[in-house]
């Protein structure tokens, strides 16, 4: 592995196997911290800032939702984006061996094994978006479309 690389999370690899321009940005990895103070951190606004949540719906399918940093998800309307009854958040020791990824650390990029995705709506309007890169203290800026290349999410209103 060349030296530029050892920093490289598994989710810059994916896109640079892709050929998909992103920024990196890198701040103190402190799990305590807010998505709003994140945004903060980069100097950008909350609307443009979104986490990556995973779900389990009663039939034992998982799904991800990436929504702004500053909003819930709303588990009724992303059980009815997901057409299921019902969908709830995975227990935090399930999020590791399942996605590859820590909490606070995971990105819509790269899992273990792809999961149908669903990206907030807002985001439709949005040029950049900035997504977990992979780890506690490493974002991804990159644009929304390119996001929709690598994850080929559908757009719904979850919050």
């Amino acid at each position: 592995m060349k030296d530029k690389d050892k920093d490289k999370t598994n989710v810059m690899r994916v896109l640079d196997s892709k050929k998909i321009s992103y920024e990196k940005h890198t701040y103190e990895a402190d799990p305590t911290l807010t998505g709003e103070e994140i945004a903060g951190i980069l100097g950008e606004s909350v609307e443009h800032v979104f986490k990556t949540l995973v779900t389990v719906a009663k039939t034992g399918e998982h799904y991800v939702f990436v929504i702004p940093v500053a909003e819930e998800l709303n588990l009724k309307k992303a059980a009815k984006a997901a057409g299921e009854k019902s969908i709830d958040m995975i227990k935090q020791k399930e999020l590791l061996p399942l996605t590859g990824y820590v909490h606070g650390g995971c990105s819509p990029v790269g899992m273990k094994k792809p999961f149908k995705t669903f990206v907030h709506s807002t985001a439709e309007t949005l040029d950049k978006i900035y997504v977990s890169a992979g780890r506690v203290g490493a974002q991804i800026e990159l644009s929304v479309k390119d996001l929709q290349a690598v994850v080929g999410f559908s757009y719904a209103d979850v919050c």
